[in-house]
Parts: C-alpha cells; structure tokens; sequence
C-alpha cells in the first residue's frame, strides 16, 4: 500500500511539474509580454509554433519569385514575414515550450549583440542534432573555452594576415578564370550555373590560405559538410526530443557516419600538413599566448569543422548573389570595370596595397550583403531576467531571434527604395551601427569577416575585368534558407568575354 501511494504520488508531482512547464509557464509568460503590448501568434501546448513555421518555409519554397526583385522577406523569413505582419515589427512566437521574441529594432540588436553571456545575454545552445555541423567550435563555445579559441581565431584572420593571402585568392581565382576559357570553348557567349563554380572557389580559397592544402584535399570534406548540412537545415526547425540522439533512425544513422567520416578526413588533412606555417591550422596547433595551453587534437577539428563550413559557404554564396545582381545591372558592371582598370592598371588582379581602392567593388559587396545577408537572422538567449530598450521587460530563457533580413529591408531605415540595388548607399559609413549587421555585432561578430570581405573583392575584380555577365532566361529567382541564403534553383548567367 506505501509503494502504491508513492508511485502515485511521484505521479501526481511529474504531471503537476509537465503542466506547469507545458502550460502554467507558458501562458504566464505570454500575458507578461501582452501587457507590454508584444503579441504573437497563439500557444499550441508542446509544439508550439513549430509547425507552422515548417509549413510556412515549405509554401515559400514551393514557390519561386515572381520576377527578380529584392523584396525577399517572404521568402527568406516567411515566418516573419507572415506574423509580423499581423503583429508588428517585434512580436513573441514559440518553438516548442520555448518562448522566443522576434525584433527588427536596431536599438534592440545592438544592445543585444554587444554585451557577453555573463551580462545577460548568451548564444542559443545547438541541440544535439544540430550541433555535429560545427562540433564544439568557435560558433557555439562560451565562457572561457570560446575566449581562448577566439584569441587563437583573431590572430588567424587579422587584417594583416589576410592581406598576405591576396596572392593565393588571385591564384584561386585564375585558376576558376582559365576553367571558364576551357568550358566557353572559344565560343562568344555561353551559358554558365555560377553557384557551384563560386562554392569550389571559395571552398579552394579557405583551403589555401587557412590550411595550407588545396580544394583537391578538402574536397572529401566539403561534400561530406555539404550532406551534413541537409540534416542540420531539417532539425533546426524541428523540436528535439532528449534521448532522440541515441536512436538509429535513418536520418541519425547518416548524422553519425557523416561526423564520423568527416573527422577522419580532418584528422588526415592535419597529418599531411604538418609543414603548414602561418597558417590557421598552425596557429591552432601551437601553445597559447602566455604559456596557455593550446588546443588538442579533437579541439583543432572541430575548429577546422567550422572554418571549412564557414569560409566556403559563407563567401561562396556572398559572390554567387554580388554576381547576380551584377548580371541584373549591367551600368554597374560598366563602372566597376573602368575602376579596376584604373586602380590595377596593367595587372591581372589587385594586389593587398591597392584593395582599399576599390570602392564601387566594396560598395557592391557591402549592398550584397545588405539584400541578401548570408545569415537572415541570429540568435540569442537571456541567460536572467532584464531588461531591453530601458522598456522591455525579458523573462530569463527567452530566445531572441534578430531578424536581420528585416532590418536590412527596412524602408524606416533604407528608405523607399529598401528593396532596390542602390550600391551608392554605402558611400558613406552608416551611422546607426546595427542597421547592417550581415557579420553580427560586438563580441561575437564574425571572426572571418576581414578574409570574407578581402577575398569577395578580389574575386569580383578580377571576374568583372574579364567577363560581361547577363541573367539566364533559365534562371528562377527563389531565395532560400539553407543554413545560408542560397538561390533555391542555382544561379544561372550567360557570360561573355570582355573585348579588349
């Protein structure tokens, strides 16, 4: 009779603690915002909004643009699109039992963005089936550990170094240049699907200046990251369940293999680069700065995880889009042409002394990233209760997503013409510090961005000089969410030899 009465009792204490946390704190939590006058699509008890979210992502997918224009919101964040719409600019919505505020105020972000965890706001932990894309890398270390890396990753990617690395982008970039010859064949003008060509490129770029080694040794890597990615894109918008990992379901079968196989492929890159001085994967090798241990072995692959991942991805889609709207506006390519001839003259690429020069190219990369920012959002967690804006009251656990395609769409902010390509916009440095956020902000702005932005120019200088790019009658326009902001269909372009 006492073992009864305690099995029921543990019962009645874990249904009293699911219906607290399922449906007490939930409800407690949206009146709190409501009577801030934040609102948002309705509670569903468990899942939350998640589903929602997955059928708004599957509508914009099944269906391309209309014509290729850059209001792309609907399509890049449909389920912002959609709820803020009917709620306003910030609003609260829900990713299982897990409250999260969307906000598009810049004011908002840049307080956000600009402090550490430990004052009051952290990085959104990856569940663990998200979490083998990028291992226990730079992206979503905190405290201590990320300081570390992030001091080793700082001396990796400093200006000066990557200047350095100009040589080895123009290489890359000559080496993509002559394929092309090959491919047009001699012929005036010929059709060419540029996102593959630009992801190879990027991809042989970090491969050169960050590990010492070529595409041809990361290949296996990239491909491997590239299928892991599929899997990351689908359980980002599904709620995890603890334990799900230990499963063998089919999806966590590949996770497994694929993780597997990709640290191997790491493990031997790093054998055979041994000799790779100055180098990321050098610098990742070697002790800390003041006799701090350096990192081990299993650290320096999942470091090499995420700069792989990142400095194809990131870059490669950054070019693929600078060239699409290129192709679109033709006046633009004009320009840009005459200015790399008068700033490299008889040279066959920039050099690192006279990249600075180029101006309407950084003009074009900057408004590149403004309407089509690789990361349409960025995520955030109060690890206590506070308080935003001097306003806005935050209840501790409350994930924030930053929407930056909406802010760098925002006519409040841009004016008018937001959804327009307008490079000249950039000719002045902006004054509200997080109306352009497409590196993040403080702290955790992204630690690649002098190589991402150095190597963008480059590439695009020495790719305008050489060819007249104009858009496919074949290419559909269908921005998509895939970890980055990819062209759904690819990017297709008739290109033309330059007459000289």
């Amino acid at each position: 009779m006492l073992l009864l009465l305690l099995v029921l009792c543990s019962i009645t204490v874990l249904i009293s603690r699911l219906c607290y946390s399922v449906l007490y704190l939930p409800w407690k939590i949206q009146a709190h915002f409501l009577r801030q006058g934040i609102a948002g699509p309705r509670y569903i008890p468990v899942l939350g909004n998640t589903f929602e979210i997955r059928r708004l992502y599957a509508e914009a997918q099944a269906r391309p643009m209309p014509s290729f224009h850059h209001g792309i919101l609907p399509w890049a964040a449909p389920f912002y699109a959609s709820w803020s719409a009917q709620f306003g600019k910030n609003f609260l919505y829900w990713f299982g039992t897990r409250p999260r505020l969307a906000v598009s105020d810049p004011e908002i972000i840049k307080e956000v963005l600009m402090v550490n965890q430990s004052d009051g706001f952290g990085k959104v932990r990856f569940n663990p089936q998200t979490k083998v894309l990028f291992g226990e890398g730079l992206v979503g270390l905190e405290g201590d550990k990320w300081a570390l890396h992030r001091r080793i990753a700082n001396q990796a990617f400093n200006l000066e170094r990557v200047k350095g690395w100009v040589p080895e982008m123009a290489m890359s970039t000559r080496k993509m240049l002559d394929k092309w010859g090959k491919i047009g064949g001699g012929r005036e003008e010929f059709e060419m699907e540029l996102q593959n060509e630009l992801q190879e490129l990027s991809g042989d770029i970090i491969s050169r200046t960050a590990f010492g080694s070529s595409f041809e040794e990361g290949r296996r890597i990239f491909k491997l990251q590239e299928q892991q990615m599929l899997l990351f894109s689908q359980a980002v918008r599904s709620i995890y369940l603890p334990g799900f990992r230990f499963i063998p379901t089919k999806k966590n079968r590949e996770r497994w293999r694929l993780e597997k196989e990709t640290r191997d492929s790491i493990r031997k890159l790093i054998l055979s680069n041994v000799d790779s001085a100055g180098s990321l994967l050098s610098l990742l090798k070697a002790p800390g700065v003041g006799g701090e241990e350096g990192l081990g072995e299993e650290e320096v692959i999942d470091e090499c995880k995420t700069f792989y991942f990142a400095g194809k991805e990131t870059t490669g889609t950054l070019l693929t889009w600078a060239l699409l709207l290129l192709a679109k506006h033709p006046e633009w390519q004009t320009n840009t042409r005459a200015e790399v001839a008068r700033v490299c003259g008889e040279a066959a690429a920039p050099t690192a002394e006279n990249l600075a020069d180029l101006k309407l190219v950084s003009m074009i990369v900057n408004e590149t990233l403004r309407l089509y920012p690789p990361a349409v959002m960025l995520m955030r967690e109060a690890s206590r209760d506070g308080k935003l804006g001097n306003r806005l009251d935050v209840p501790a656990q409350t994930q924030l997503y930053l929407a930056v395609t909406a802010v760098h769409h925002d006519p409040d902010i841009w004016g008018p013409d937001a959804d327009e390509f307008n490079p000249f916009r950039f000719a002045e440095p902006r004054k509200q510090l997080a109306s352009f956020v497409p590196f993040g902000l403080g702290p955790r702005m992204c630690v690649g961005q002098n190589l991402a932005l150095a190597e963008a120019k480059v590439v695009l200088a020495m790719v305008i000089r050489e060819y007249i790019f104009e858009v496919s009658p074949t290419y559909v326009h269908a921005p998509v969410l895939n970890v980055t902001l990819q062209p759904q269909h690819g990017a297709h372009v008739v290109i033309r030899k330059v007459n000289r």
